[in-house]
């Protein structure tokens, strides 16, 4: 099973809107395998965001993310990153379908509510840098998620 970061943003945990955004994880089936609130320090946004340094939005994105508390977790399932990022949505919340959560919960650029990996390698990176493996549970999947007849769960 795939394992990718996501995190509600100060926007989203400002506007209450945690539970919802867990909710459509674990209503998709993912697992939650890692979650908590934090405050995130200067320095720690600067390595996360480190790839968009020297961008004219670089100094902007690490004042806002490091302006509220956020939450971070880490979902386990198969394609989870791409599932993620499918229910995540487009990152301006106006441009966002319908039916994702940037889609139906925003319409902001800046405050689009929710980060997602975007690949197996950005998500490793981020998972360590917000977790350690002693924070991370195991879990069976759900029952009735996926078929786990065969050697490999479809």
């Amino acid at each position: 099973m795939e394992r990718t970061f996501i995190m509600v943003k100060p926007d989203g945990v400002a506007r209450g809107l945690v539970g919802e955004v867990v909710s459509r994880f674990e209503r998709k089936g993912l697992r939650i395998v890692g979650l908590k609130l934090i405050q995130i320090a200067e320095e720690t946004a600067r390595r996360h965001y480190a790839e968009h340094k020297g961008k004219d939005f670089y100094d902007a994105l690490v004042r806002f993310i490091c302006s509220g508390p956020v939450v971070v977790m880490v979902v386990e399932g198969k394609e989870a990153v791409a599932v993620a990022r499918k229910l995540i949505g487009a990152t301006f919340g106006w441009k966002a379908e319908p039916g994702t959560i940037r889609g139906d919960l925003g319409l902001s650029n800046r405050f689009n509510l929710v980060h997602g990996s975007d690949s197996q390698e950005k998500a490793a990176f981020e998972i360590g840098l917000y977790f350690q493996e002693s924070e991370l549970v195991r879990q069976q999947p759900a029952p009735w998620v996926y078929d786990l007849s065969g050697p490999e769960p479809v």
